[in-house]
C-alpha cells in the first residue's frame, strides 16, 4: 500500500483524541469496532467514523459510504478529506467533519491502516493506535475459514511482514487470540482511559 499524496491539515484539532485502530487480516478489527460502536452508543462524546470507500455498498464488512473512483477524486480535490489512502485497489477516506468532534474535545474512532498511521500522525495531534493482533496460527485459521486464499497464500501473506507497528506512535496492543468478550472487553477499557485523558 502506497498512500498517493500528503493529507489536507486540519486545524483546531488538538482538543479531542483520534483513535485508529489497525491490524492484519483475520485478527478482528472490524468486529471490536463494531462491539465498541454499540457499547458506547448514545455518548455524544464518542464518535465512530464511517469511511469513504470506493467498494461497493454490498461487499459487507463495514457500514462505509460507498462512491465511485471519480466521486472520490471529486470530494478529495474539493477537500473533503483529512486523510485518505489507496490500499488492494480501493481509495479509503476519512470525512474532515471529524475535525468538528475532536475540536470539541471529543473521541474519535477510525478504522485505519498501519502503512498509513503517517498520514493520520501528520493531521492529528493527539493521536493514539489500538493495533489488534492474534497468533499466527489463529490469525491463518480465521482466513482458511474465508475461503479466499488457500493455505499456502495465507502462510506466505503473514510471513511476509510483522504483526506490530512500525514508527513512533502511542501504540495500544491488543491481542485477540482468544475469547472475543475478552477482546471486546479490553478495547471498551482502552477508550474508557483514553476519556479520561482528554481535557
Amino acid at each position: 500500500m502506497i498512500p498517493s499524496h500528503e493529507p489536507h491539515l486540519v486545524p483546531g484539532t488538538e482538543r479531542g483524541i483520534m483513535v485508529v485502530v489497525v491490524g492484519p487480516s483475520g485478527a478482528g478489527k472490524d468486529t471490536l469496532i463494531n462491539l465498541a460502536a454499540k457499547h458506547f452508543a448514545g455518548r455524544p462524546e464518542v464518535h465512530f467514523v464511517r469511511r469513504v470507500i470506493t467498494r461497493d455498498r454490498d461487499a459487507g464488512g463495514e457500514n462505509h459510504l460507498s462512491v465511485s473512483d471519480g466521486g472520490f477524486v471529486s470530494m478529495e480535490q474539493s477537500g473533503n478529506f483529512a486523510v485518505w489512502w489507496e490500499a488492494h485497489g480501493l481509495k479509503y477516506g476519512i470525512p474532515a467533519e471529524v475535525s468538528v468532534a475532536l475540536a470539541k474535545g471529543h473521541l474519535v474512532i477510525a478504522n485505519g491502516s498501519r502503512s498509513a498511521l503517517h498520514l493520520f500522525h501528520a493531521v492529528f495531534p493527539r493521536l493514539k493506535v489500538i493495533n489488534v493482533t492474534a497468533r499466527p496460527e489463529v490469525l491463518a485459521g480465521r482466513l482458511e475459514a474465508r475461503g479466499r486464499e488457500t493455505h499456502e497464500d495465507i502462510m506466505a501473506r503473514l510471513a511476509r511482514g510483522p504483526l506490530t507497528v512500525r514508527g513512533d506512535y502511542d501504540v495500544t496492543e491488543l491481542d485477540n487470540s482468544s475469547s472475543l468478550e475478552e477482546a471486546g472487553r479490553k478495547i471498551i477499557e482502552t477508550l474508557n482511559d483514553f476519556l479520561t485523558k482528554i481535557g
